[in-house]
């Protein structure tokens, strides 16, 4: 503003000086512009890392300690170094979104109000092997919301305001707890680690509210625990927090169920 401020007190007493004062303000004008567009680059974080195909390769650009989880006989994820022994989800950032989730919109650009900064591209962050066959524009990071592309066709969630104003979104992971994820199991530790477990465990660990929620309803209904039919939306929650119901777990919530 103060260049363009500073052209516009120019005085011009001379057709040939008007001429030169032109071209300065047109000048000015053009630095003004530079050094807008200079500062608005400054608000935007688009990854800029090499974009790699395989977890190993991205585990060593990013210099992630811990190795990929392995699964134990029930399926369940095990990883390294972990605050709570309970975190166990079943599905793996690929297969999450592998599935189809979050209506393809999980890594679209945003602006964080947490870190004041837009973000672009996040996706390359990630092995490339997790996305791939999928349509990047359409399942990956599109800026529109499409139930269509989740697995269980049915929309859950809340936004990122709602998440930001509840304070659910700490500045290292801006997109939030799947961003969290992906990287956790990729070997990152951090001293959000045990919150993000918290999180994961209120909602899917052995007590979770919409696990249990889940299994309830298809105890009441009489179904089989893969009954998709019996609460898609519910289904789909789970999912994007990396868990897929398991005949073990339901026959295991259902005893206690039938107890009361």
């Amino acid at each position: 503003m103060d260049l363009f401020a500073s052209s516009d007190l120019l005085t011009i007493p001379s057709r040939k000086r008007k001429s030169t004062d032109a071209s300065s303000k047109k000048g000015s004008s053009s630095s003004a512009t530079k050094s807008s567009k200079a500062k608005k680059a400054t608000n935007v974080s688009v990854f800029e890392g090499e974009v790699l195909h395989d977890e190993e390769d991205v585990r060593a650009r990013d210099g992630y300690p811990e190795p990929i989880p392995k699964r134990n006989k029930h399926g369940e994820l095990m990883f390294k170094n972990c605050p709570d022994k309970d975190f166990k989800p079943n599905l793996t950032p690929k297969e999450v979104l592998q599935a189809g989730s979050f209506g393809g919109t999980y890594f679209r650009p945003i602006h964080s109000s947490v870190t004041g900064l837009d973000y672009n591209k996040q996706w390359e962050e990630l092995p490339q092997d997790w996305v791939k066959g999928l349509n990047l524009r359409k399942q990956v990071y599109s800026s529109f919301y499409d139930l269509q592309v989740n697995e269980n066709g049915a929309k859950c969630g809340g936004d990122l305001d709602m998440w930001e104003s509840s304070g659910w979104i700490k500045k290292q992971d801006p997109y939030g707890w799947f961003q969290w994820y992906c990287r956790f199991y990729l070997g990152r530790r951090t001293s959000d680690d045990e919150r993000q477990i918290k999180r994961w465990k209120n909602c899917t660990g052995p007590k979770g509210r919409w696990k249990n929620n889940l299994i309830g309803k298809i105890y009441r209904g009489g179904a089989k625990y893969n009954t998709k039919s019996i609460s898609p939306v519910i289904r789909q929650v789970l999912l994007h927090w990396a868990y897929r119901l398991t005949e073990r777990d339901y026959e295991a919530r259902k005893k206690i169920l039938q107890s009361k």
